[in-house]
């Protein structure tokens, strides 16, 4: 009777195939750790971005666009909205800083689009606070949850105007970016690798940044 003998090099080749089994399974376990871990890190970072103060959000006024505020602000005075738009220009008033308003629409998370072509007008926000018009600075990007105090009519170049006018309740600015620059937010990656040859090397590594 014969035995058949391993050789070495398949000894070596069946050994580096466990190896590959045990450590495949190994780093699904790991990817289903790194997947949970992200996923809390989102929900986490999602429900700490909150524009609209939580105290303010019943006050909100959410089926009046701004296209009807604009067709009549005296009929929705005293309503409470969240817009967004593009700073023009603003100044200091004696007991105010007025600030006037390109009107973007809202998208996901209550940040105001890029898109100028989507705006439907102009209004103003009058700030009873101080604020120093430098920090608020022609092409900033602005969400307001305001009160409609009814309008103001101005000059716009050789027309008269007529602006929807409201009193902030809570301004939040956002950061203005330039042309290329990432949009902030959560950055997660996750990274291995594994080489085979006259030794066996692995790693693995998981990042996270802002």
């Amino acid at each position: 009777m014969k035995f058949c003998r391993r050789e070495p090099a398949q000894r070596s080749l069946l050994s580096s195939w466990g190896w590959c089994m045990r450590y495949c399974v190994s780093m699904r376990g790991r990817h289903l750790f790194f997947g949970w871990l992200v996923a809390g890190i989102l929900l986490s970072a999602c429900s700490s971005q909150r524009i609209v103060p939580e105290s303010m959000e019943p006050l909100v006024d959410r089926t009046v666009s701004f296209r009807d505020v604009l067709a009549s602000p005296e009929s929705y005075r005293g309503r409470v909205l969240v817009l967004g738009g593009e700073v023009l220009k603003a100044k200091r008033l004696r007991d105010s800083t007025q600030i006037e308003l390109l009107q973007l629409p809202l998208e996901d998370g209550e940040e105001p689009s890029f898109d100028r072509q989507q705006s439907q007008g102009r209004f103003l926000a009058l700030q009873q606070e101080f604020l120093d018009p430098a920090t608020v600075v022609e092409g900033t990007r602005v969400t307001i949850v305001g009160e409609v105090s009814g309008a103001k009519t101005d000059r716009l170049d050789d027309v008269e105007y007529r602006y929807p006018t409201l009193v902030v309740k809570h301004l939040h600015i956002w950061p203005v970016q330039s042309f290329g620059q990432r949009h902030p937010g959560l950055s997660i990656g996750v990274f291995g690798g594994m080489g085979v040859g006259g030794g066996t090397r692995r790693g693995g590594g998981f990042g996270i940044g802002f």
